[in-house]
């Protein structure tokens, strides 16, 4: 049983640190996906919403700070009893997505590993036997530092989340797992290579034959039966490739004009994914770089989910030198972590990614 709670010990508390960390690293990405969760149709806990950044913030803190007091040994009772009560819970919330496919990914690993629901109540069902195995066995938890070195430990990481947590929200992520991050060429992310797998989907055919219902199973080809066809049902059995970047249009009055876009030699996107939500106090310093870069001969567009009226009303307010274009809400939050961002491409290449409040980082040759 010691060796049993060791294992178990080193495992979880390690798992929880990099769990964590990679979503402390996006929080804003994690927040994204609890307003996921929190939406109708899913938990239907829509009065959480505005609340989801914060509770991302600390949730992962907590994660990290748990995998922490797990490995020093720290408060081991209250270390556990979080561990379990933390791990119910979200094995719960991963069954639920799975079984009734409401969501998609649980963003346990942010966007450095994808999991489907399935893979992560898989990953929890491992976890809460390896945190049983914690609870039944915590007397055999002990710990090489003292108590106060155990505090100290416990507070530096604390500290340490913190200051990096205030460092990423008011900048972008330090690391990008993204398939928009610098240096990634977005019509390349959005190619299908030629022996990708294709999407395997199977037909349950319904006829009435002889005044009886037969149904015949075929991989798409129609069946040759002589009976009056009543309907057909369609399973995917086998995912098919989906390439990195899916879903990307710049579009203006129904026509999408990403591919001629994506052909500038010298392009900034200001991107804002909502106007209701953006800073506003931005967009003077916003116009100051935009006309900087028109100057020195770039084409600068804009990209937002907002309508028309939002749009124009913003351009006339702030006398910008640029029009916007219609972009999917969750393609531009995925884009940048910043409501506005700017990005500075070439031939569809990201060469400079900033968060509104570096936009002095910007450089136009």
């Amino acid at each position: 049983m010691k060796y049993l709670v060791g294992f178990s010990r080193i495992f979880v508390g390690v798992l929880f640190i990099i769990s964590g960390f990679i979503k402390l690293n996006d929080p804003v990405g994690f927040s994204f996906k609890l307003e996921e969760y929190f939406s109708q149709g899913v938990l239907n806990l829509p009065f959480l919403e505005p609340y989801a950044l914060a509770i991302s913030i600390f949730v992962v803190i907590f994660e990290v700070l748990l995998g922490v007091m797990l490995l020093v040994g720290f408060r081991v009772k209250f270390t556990v009893w979080s561990l379990l009560l933390m791990i119910v819970f979200f094995t719960f919330l991963t069954f639920y997505s799975a079984y009734f496919n409401k969501v998609t990914d649980c963003g346990c690993f942010g966007d450095a590993i994808k999991l489907t629901p399935w893979e992560s109540f898989t990953k929890d069902i491992v976890l809460l036997v390896l945190i049983i195995l914690l609870f039944i066995g915590k007397k055999y938890i002990g710990s090489i530092f003292g108590s106060n070195t155990k505090r100290i430990l416990t507070l530096v990481a604390l500290v340490l989340c913190i200051f990096y947590a205030n460092h990423v929200l008011n900048h972008l992520p330090v690391i990008d797992f993204r398939p928009y991050k610098i240096g990634a060429n977005i019509e390349q992310g959005m190619l299908v290579p030629d022996d990708a797998p294709k999407a395997v989907f199977e037909y349950a055919w319904r006829f009435k034959v002889n005044e009886e219902e037969q149904i015949i199973v075929t991989n798409g080809e129609y069946p040759s039966v002589d009976g009056e066809f009543l309907d057909v049902k369609t399973t995917e059995i086998q995912e098919g490739y989906e390439p990195p970047i899916h879903d990307f249009t710049i579009e203006q009055e129904g026509e999408d004009f990403a591919s001629a876009l994506l052909q500038e030699q010298k392009l900034v996107m200001v991107i804002a994914y909502d106007l209701r939500k953006t800073e506003r106090s931005t967009y003077s310093e916003i116009k100051k770089a935009t006309d900087e870069a028109l100057n020195k001969g770039y084409k600068v567009i804009g990209m937002s989910a907002s309508n028309k009226e939002q749009t124009e009303g913003l351009v006339k307010d702030f006398g910008l030198n640029f029009d916007f274009y219609f972009t999917d809400e969750t393609t531009l939050k995925t884009i940048v972590r910043s409501n506005p961002g700017v990005l500075v491409l070439q031939q569809g290449t990201i060469l400079q990614k900033v968060h509104y409040n570096d936009l002095d980082e910007l450089r136009f040759k």
